[in-house]
């Protein structure tokens, strides 16, 4: 590799502003030139970084000159500039120190610095800068730890360095390194926590996000703060990192200066975030490119997290060594918990150095032994040492081991603490050496629109979603789901499936049939017995099964539930199915569950389990006690008898099939008087889920009457979750609709008001229906999109028609494939609204004459397509 080029020629200082902007931009631009074309190495970058700053440095010295400051003045570089670290587009920090007797209001010091600063952002130099004292720097120093911070990677540049030693002398004596140990534990905390406490963020700050290039600078600091070393070497002759930790971190460093460097380079600004729109463009820069099976970014993205993850470790490692020397927490008395562990200040300690070589079997003890005591909060600076010095006794023979299979059996069967030591085995990269399969979805991203984690951490938060269903305490969050866990005998069962329903995720192929062949092997490799490993193996291979149907398939079809009944064949089968179901949803994304989902989960579960326990559902006796129970729901709003006949007698059978009986009552009491209205009527109500409204439409029937109404909920701001269709024999569209909005609460009162007023407002106007808005598109959706479908297929009964709609979610979607149906004139009996963070897979039930037709047939699709294209 050729040398970096020389950014400036060391000649006279130039004696104007131009010139050195000149040579400051062209030396800039063949620095980042030389970069691009180098190969992408951590020693390109740190030649890079270096090379940015001498040529910062020696433009600031002469602009100092230039600018004629005052004798007893100096320049400092403070901040990343001070510690020598300037990526492409970094901050330039810089602190004009001023002597003791120096007047601030001096016009001549004033103007000087005033043109200092002016010439350096004319000639591109964006520089951050503060002018102070030494005694100013002590007192912002003592009240702001980040000023603190910054200034004790202060640098000399130029000017007078009899005040910066004076200044260095005082602000080494003012140190309180105890203090600032601890405010920087609790701002990584705080940052920590901004970032999810998770280095695998899909669009991670490779800077400031948990494992981070911050995550070891706050190591030196606090070390450089305690008088302990500036550096990891000097770290290291004072005992507090051994080589192979020096190495580590150097070689992990050097990851993320090279990530961050090409990331500043690509995006042509300061841009620390790895967002989506910029990891393809970065990846490629590195050479990565595309396979059949793999992302350019999807490669890039997993040496970003394989490197985060081992500075993570690491920084918990020296944070918890440099905490003790501070605070002298080496000399805290220890409990013995048993011949291979120790308790010390909350913290579970080895009791030799050398014991995982001499017992390789103590590594999982480790674990089980956290999980297991009352007492220890996590594993101490020596522990976690140990732990990722023994990496290599963690090879095929140590997985094979029965005594080791027999510890991890412990674990999963033990009566609490899984969620805890799992998560702890993967930070310190245990489960994935244990698991070998385990490891190859370690940092592996998902780009379905759906998961926002990655997905060693998605199956990680199921594992943790199907432990809360076990613990009391959080009874209250899923009231149905603990109800049946509280009657569950064997919950290391569930464990064992939510660890391995996506551990084949990424190889190509079925995943779920993949993940069920390996938690086969697991299964009869740690002696699990037949009737739990056939369980464990169908939830994982049947993981998608419940949802797919509860979202998209008509529950009120007695066909559908027998269907489902005959695949889970068992009640104990459909328990732990909808227990994993939940879970796995829950552990997707944040925005993915909602009230309507757990409701059409929980109606599938309770349809199943009636249909286990015997004959085939019967819908009329079924619809029957329907209408006893909403008959008895009138009759306590004093309704007379038979208030509900002149309505029931125009509806269907399907009505009373797809409503329950409080639905049906609430219909009843609203549109009685209003059976043959010939104007619109709008009813709406807290949703009985607790989330949302629920919305009634009663109306004369008429081809535009589906997509008005979802036209209104679109420019109204109203997402819809769900919409039961129908037609009255009478003619008139009989529609309820659940939606939420994120303005609604806590003003609901008003804002039923408002959609019933203005919902039947809309529905008497006349005229062509206006065009929906394009909506905009998430940056996750521009850089990830899905290919629209469209499929058109008549039901099993071929007497109506299943459209299948699949693309990314945007505003006025729904509106837009709604124009269509109305423009052809078909009619709609069932819509199935299913989001799926940003993609959304809908089922409409619909029939229409157009329909009968291929060649009307073909327009329609392709009118489908075009309007769900975005």
């Amino acid at each position: 590799m050729s040398a970096v080029p020389e950014a400036r020629e060391p000649a006279r200082p130039p004696r104007s502003v131009s010139e050195l902007r000149s040579r400051f931009r062209q030396g800039k631009a063949a620095l980042i030139e030389h970069f691009r074309e180098s190969r992408p190495t951590s020693t390109a970058a740190t030649r890079l970084i270096r090379a940015l700053t001498r040529h910062v440095d020696q433009t600031l010295i002469d602009l100092w000159e230039h600018a004629m400051m005052p004798p007893g003045a100096a320049l400092l570089a403070v901040g990343g500039y001070g510690r020598g670290e300037l990526f492409p587009h970094s901050d330039v920090d810089v602190l004009v120190l001023l002597p003791p007797d120096q007047d601030h209001a001096n016009d001549a010091l004033r103007s000087s610095i005033e043109g200092l600063i002016t010439a350096c952002w004319d000639i591109g130099l964006e520089i951050g800068s503060s002018v102070r004292t030494v005694a100013e720097c002590l007192e912002e120093s003592h009240r702001d730890v980040t000023v603190q911070t910054a200034l004790l990677e202060s640098r000399y540049l130029c000017g007078a360095r009899r005040v910066f030693n004076q200044f260095r002398r005082a602000n080494t004596d003012a140190m309180d390194a105890h203090a600032f140990l601890r405010a920087k534990t609790l701002e990584m905390r705080q940052r920590h926590q901004k970032f999810e406490d998770t280095p695998y963020s899909l669009e991670p700050n490779c800077k400031e996000s948990p494992g981070g290039l911050r995550d070891l600078q706050v190591v030196i600091w606090i070390a450089r703060a305690a008088g302990l070393g500036k550096n990891w070497n000097e770290l290291a002759a004072r005992g507090l990192i051994t080589a192979f930790e020096v190495k580590q971190l150097q070689r992990n460093e050097g990851v993320l200066k090279l990530i961050r460097a090409r990331l500043h380079m690509v995006a042509g600004r300061r841009e620390d975030r790895l967002v989506f729109d910029l990891q393809t463009a970065v990846a490629e820069s590195f050479g990565y490119q595309a396979t059949k099976g793999q992302r350019a970014s999807e490669v890039l993205m997993r040496r970003y997290y394989w490197a985060a993850k081992a500075v993570a470790q690491l920084n918990q490692i020296l944070m918890l060594n440099i905490e003790e020397r501070v605070s002298g927490l080496q000399d805290a008395p220890m409990r013995p918990i048993n011949d291979k562990f120790l308790e010390r200040a909350g913290m579970l300690e080895v009791a030799s150095d050398d014991l995982y070589e001499r017992d390789p079997n103590a590594i999982l003890e480790t674990f089980l032994t956290y999980q297991t005591t009352v007492g220890p909060k996590g594993l101490s600076a020596r522990t976690l040492r140990a732990l990722y010095n023994a990496r290599e006794l963690m090879n095929g023979q140590w997985r094979r081991d029965p005594a080791n299979r027999a510890t991890f059996m412990q674990m999963l069967r033990a009566s609490e603490g899984q969620t805890h030591a799992f998560r702890l085995m993967n930070q310190t990269s245990v489960l994935g050496r244990y698991l070998w399969v385990f490891r190859r979805i370690v940092g592996q991203m998902q780009h379905d629109l759906f998961h926002v984690y990655t997905v060693d951490q998605h199956i990680l938060m199921v594992l943790r979603n199907v432990r809360r269903f076990f613990i009391p305490e959080h009874a209250h969050e899923y009231p149905f789901c603990s109800q049946l866990a509280s009657q569950w005998d064997r919950p290391y069962v569930l464990y064992v499936a939510a660890l391995f329903h996506d551990v084949a995720k990424g190889r190509g192929g079925d995943h779920s049939d993949l993940g069920a062949k390996e938690v086969r092997s697991f299964c009869r490799d740690h002696d699990i017995d037949k009737d739990d490993a056939s369980l464990i193996e169908f939830l994982v291979q049947r993981h998608l099964t419940m949802s797919r149907i509860a979202q998209k398939e008509d529950l009120s079809d007695p066909d559908v539930i027998e269907a489902f009944a005959k695949l889970v064949g068992t009640e104990r089968r459909l328990t732990a199915l909808y227990l994993l179901t939940v879970a796995d949803i829950r552990g997707t994304s944040p925005k993915v569950w909602n009230a309507w989902k757990g409701k059409l989960l929980e109606d599938l579960y309770r349809l199943t389990l009636r249909a286990l326990g015997g004959a085939r559902p019967n819908l009329d006796a079924e619809i029957e006690a329907r209408k006893k129970e909403a008959r008895h729901t009138l009759n306590l709003y004093s309704l007379l008898p038979d208030t509900e006949a002149a309505l029931w007698k125009t509806l269907e059978i399907s009505y009373f099939a797809r409503h329950d009986a409080g639905d049906i009552a609430w219909h009843a009491r609203s549109l009685y008087r209003f059976v043959d209205s010939e104007e619109p009527v709008v009813r709406a109500r807290l949703s009985s889920l607790g989330e949302g409204l629920q919305v009634l439409v009663y109306s004369p029937d008429r081809p535009d009457l589906f997509a008005r109404i979802c036209g209104y909920f679109d420019s109204a701001g109203f997402n819809i979750l769900d919409a039961k269709v129908h037609t009255t024999k009478a003619g008139y569209a009989l529609d309820t609709f659940q939606v939420i909005s994120p303005t609604m609460e806590p003003h609901y009162r008003d804002m039923i008001a408002l959609v019933e007023n203005q919902l039947s407002h809309a529905l008497q106007a006349t005229g062509p229906l206006p065009q929906p808005s394009r909506g905009r598109l998430s940056r996750r959706v521009k850089s990830f999109p899905i290919t629209p479908r469209v499929t058109l297929r008549p039901d099993e009964r071929a007497q109506r028609w299943l459209l299948g709609v699949s693309t990314s979610d945007r505003s006025g979607l729904l509106y837009a494939i709604a124009r269509v149906l109305a423009r052809h004139h078909i009619n709609l009996q069932l819509a199935k609204i299913t989001t799926l963070g940003e993609r959304v897979e809908d089922t409409f039930l619909i029939d229409g004459s157009a329909l009968q037709q291929n060649k009307s047939q073909l327009e329609i699709e392709s009118e489908l397509l075009d309007a769900i294209t975005p």
